[in-house]
C-alpha cells in the first residue's frame, strides 16, 4: 500500500506544484489554462484526482490548453453518493449542464478527452461536453482512467456524441485506488464486529 501512495504522492506533485505556480487557475477555473501550442486542448473531467493528473502531464509535455470539464452542479463529495447519481443519470439519459464551454472550441486541431469511466461508460458529463462543442474534422484522443472494468462501452459514446471527429485509439489506464480503498476500509469494517 505504501508503494502505491508514494506513486500517487509522485504522480500528483507536478499538479499540485504547478497549480501552486499559477494563481490563474484557481482565480478562473472555468477558462481555458493557455499553453503555447494553441492547436491542442487537453479537456478533462475528474473527481478523485487520478483523471486530473494524468491531464496534467499530457498539458506539460504537450504546452496544450487546459480546460477542466465542471457539472453547472457539483457531484457530492461522498464517493457512494456520486456513483448512485451518475448510475441514475446514465439510467435516465440526463446530460447535466457544464458550469463552463470551451469558448473557440474552432481553433483547435486536436483534443485531448481526460476522463474516468462510471458504470461501465463515460460520465454523463463527458456526453453534455461533446453536445456542447463541434468536434468535426478534429481529432479526439480519448485519456480514460477506470477502476478495474476496463473502457466499457466509452467509445461507442464518443462514436455517438461526436461523429464528425476523428477518434484516435485511447490511452486507458487503471487507476482505482478510491475504489480499492473503499473496499478496504469497508472490509476492515466489516471484522470489526461494530
Amino acid at each position: 500500500m505504501t508503494a502505491d501512495l508514494s506513486r500517487r504522492m509522485v504522480l500528483a506533485a507536478p499538479v499540485l506544484l504547478s497549480a501552486c505556480a499559477d494563481t490563474s487557475v484557481s482565480a478562473a477555473p472555468a477558462d481555458v489554462k493557455q499553453g503555447t501550442n494553441s492547436k491542442l486542448l487537453v479537456a478533462y473531467f475528474t473527481r478523485s484526482g487520478n483523471t486530473k493528473v494524468i491531464a496534467g502531464t499530457v498539458q506539460r509535455a504537450l504546452v496544450a490548453d487546459l480546460f477542466e470539464i465542471r457539472p453547472a452542479k457539483a457531484y457530492p463529495e461522498d464517493y457512494e453518493q456520486t456513483v448512485e447519481q451518475a448510475r441514475q443519470e446514465r439510467d435516465r439519459g440526463y446530460e447535466p449542464p457544464l458550469a463552463a464551454t470551451v469558448k473557440d472550441i474552432g481553433s483547435y486541431d486536436t483534443v485531448f478527452l481526460a476522463f474516468p469511466i462510471w458504470g461501465e461508460t463515460a460520465p454523463p458529463i463527458i456526453r453534455s461536453f461533446l453536445k456542447a462543442h463541434d468536434l468535426s474534422g478534429k481529432t479526439l484522443r480519448p485519456l480514460i482512467t477506470h477502476g478495474g472494468f476496463g473502457p466499457g462501452n466509452s467509445a461507442s459514446v464518443l462514436k455517438s456524441h461526436a461523429p464528425a471527429a476523428r477518434i484516435e485509439q485511447p490511452f486507458i489506464m487503471e487507476a482505482d485506488q478510491e475504489r480499492r480503498t473503499l473496499n478496504t476500509v469497508t472490509g476492515w469494517l466489516s471484522q470489526t464486529g461494530l
